[in-house]
Order: structure tokens, then C-alpha cells, then sequence
């Protein structure tokens, strides 16, 4: 599912499902303060995530994940989380674990993601 989304689009899900953790609505300057974005450049990210039906927005303006939305940004943070933290574990300083981290979380398949995972759980390294 995420292989139809560019990564800028997979990273402005992670960055709404983050956010709804933390804050009691998201809105288009909440992701724009958090992502260090223009708003603009932000707006035109919500039509094209509302198009794709990842998204919705109701009339106060606040942005929610649609199921779809949710799952891909379920995943990414998932694959995030777990990628750092084992980087981490693996001695790399958490600046870098995060920032690769973040690279690799899109473009990792599926089978090696999980394989990393099973790995990771069955030795305990995180």
C-alpha cells in the first residue's frame, strides 16, 4: 500500500499520527511548526492526502487519518521506532540512529522490515 505514496506523503502521516498523540486536534500550522514547513507547502500536502482519501478535514480545519491514512502511518512509525531504537542498540549516537532511521523506513520492503523485526524480538536487542 505505502509503494503508491512518495515518501514526503508517508512522513506527513507519521507526523499527523504523532501529533494526535500529543495534541488534542492537529491542524495544517501544528504540522507546519512541527516539520519546519511553510504552511503552504503543508496545505498542498493535506489536498493531495485528502484526495487520496488518507485524510480528512472538517469544517474547523482540524486533520484526522482515514483508515487507510492510519495503517500507513501505523506502519512507518513502526518501522521507525523500531529501526532507531535498534540502531541505537547497535551503538550508533540516537542523532544518526534517528536520521537514518528515517531514510530507511520507506524504502525498506516488507519481508526484510519483518525479518529485521523477528530478529530484533527473538534476541531481545531493543
Amino acid at each position: 500500500m505505502s509503494n503508491v505514496l512518495n515518501e514526503s506523503a508517508e512522513n506527513y502521516l507519521e507526523t499527523i499520527l504523532i501529533l494526535s498523540q500529543k495534541l488534542p486536534v492537529v491542524r495544517s500550522v501544528d504540522i507546519a511548526n512541527e516539520l519546519g514547513f511553510k504552511k503552504s507547502s503543508v496545505s498542498v500536502a493535506m489536498k493531495n492526502l485528502r484526495e487520496k482519501e488518507h485524510i480528512k478535514v472538517d469544517e474547523q480545519g482540524f486533520i484526522h487519518l482515514t483508515p487507510s491514512g492510519l495503517e500507513i502511518a501505523n506502519m512507518i512509525y513502526e518501522r521507525h521506532t523500531l529501526l532507531s531504537s535498534w540502531l541505537i542498540h547497535l551503538g550508533v549516537p540516537a542523532d544518526v540512529a534517528a536520521a537514518d532511521a528515517c531514510k530507511m523506513e520507506h524504502v525498506i520492503s516488507t519481508e526484510s522490515f519483518e525479518a529485521i523485526k523477528r530478529h530484533v524480538y527473538e534476541n531481545k536487542e531493543v
